[in-house]
């Protein structure tokens, strides 16, 4: 499974650890930036980067980290396709994937430490959409909103 990780600033430190462990785990893991902590960054463009990653196929899943999370969750959710979930918990990074099929995980480096985001890393990377008719019922009517605006 390919996956990208993004952070603005204050979730850089965060994302290098993360990548490493995730590389060490034998993920083809991609850093989309920032490259630099001591500028400070927009997470929006950091959000837009894994979202355009996601969308064209390049990755399968991102990992967005800024200070809370949730401005990069919010950010990315504004792409079509993108079901991205702020996830501070394992049972929610799972089960957001098993039955939201989220493609994005959201971290507030402010909010976890390592270890956490370790295990929250892994549980979103091993999860798998369940595709049961109830959870394909609610994406269609998600992919509704997106399309119609309803």
């Amino acid at each position: 499974m390919k996956i990208v990780l993004a952070s603005d600033h204050a979730g850089y430190d965060l994302k290098m650890k993360l990548l490493n462990f995730l590389s060490s785990k034998g993920y083809e893991a991609a850093d989309l930036g920032t490259g630099d902590p001591s500028i400070p960054a927009d997470y929006p463009d950091f959000a837009a980067k894994a979202a355009g990653e996601i969308i064209s196929g390049k990755a399968q899943r991102a990992i967005i980290i800024c200070g809370s999370g949730v401005g990069a969750c919010v950010a990315a959710n504004k792409f079509k396709g993108i079901r991205a979930g702020l996830c501070h918990d394992t049972y929610s990074a799972r089960q957001g994937v098993e039955h939201d099929d989220i493609n994005i995980l959201c971290l507030g480096a402010r909010i976890i430490g390592e270890e956490l985001a370790k295990e929250l890393a892994l549980a979103f990377l091993n999860a798998r959409f369940t595709g049961e008719e109830r959870h394909m019922r609610r994406l269609d009517k998600i992919k509704r909103f997106e399309q119609k605006g309803e």
